[in-house]
Formats: C-alpha cells, structure tokens, sequence
C-alpha cells in the first residue's frame, strides 16, 4: 500500500509551534492549491492557421491543505524559515483523524504528515 501526497502551493500563514500534553512538538501551517481551467470551446486547427473560438471564463479553486511537521530537525526549520505567501513543495502522506472542539462538538480533520 502507498499513502503519498506532492503539494505545490502558497503558504496561508505563519508557521506555528504546539505541544499537547507532553508530546512532541508539532510545526502547523496551511497550504493553498489553485487549479484553473478554462469553460467552453477552445482550439481549433484547420491545416497550418489556428483559430480560437469561444475561449470560456477561465474558472479557478482554491483548496486548503493542514500541513504538520512532526520530524524534529524539519520541524524546527520549518518554523523558522517558512513565511506567509512563499511557494513551497511538499511532500508527505494524508492523515483523517477526529477531534473534540471546545464547544465538545466531534470534528473530522484532514492532515498532510509533512
């Protein structure tokens, strides 16, 4: 089996350093990936000419991705160096876990171990 995710984006926000009960340390941050992709017709070719016609709207999504660094040397790099809007490749496996917030509701959560 192979849990494998390669990211390439902006990052959303500063790093951020956590340590629950006792455990190591965790590096947070969020990831944002853009996909674009244009509606309608495009290209057409008609021997040597190219002919566009009815390009579209080019359309865009946004998804946001919880980047965790747990490994230490890597955690600590990632905290001091990584900064808001720099583009950044990641690599590391998907995680879904469950948490109780502060309000004791049951919350799903999707991580990337980076």
């Amino acid at each position: 089996a192979m849990n494998r995710v390669q990211l390439l984006g902006r990052v959303g926000q500063d790093p951020v350093m956590r340590q629950v009960d006792g455990k190591n340390p965790v590096t947070i941050f969020s990831l944002a990936t853009n996909e674009m992709w244009r509606t309608g017709e495009s290209e057409v070719s008609q021997g040597a000419l190219l002919f566009l016609c009815n390009l579209g709207d080019i359309s865009q999504k946004t998804t946001w991705h919880r980047i965790s660094v747990f490994r230490p040397g890597l955690r600590d790099v990632t905290y001091q160096y990584v900064k808001k809007g720099a583009r950044l490749y990641v690599e590391g496996k998907i995680d879904y876990g469950e948490y109780t917030d502060k309000n004791n509701v049951r919350r799903q959560a999707t991580t990337i171990i980076a």
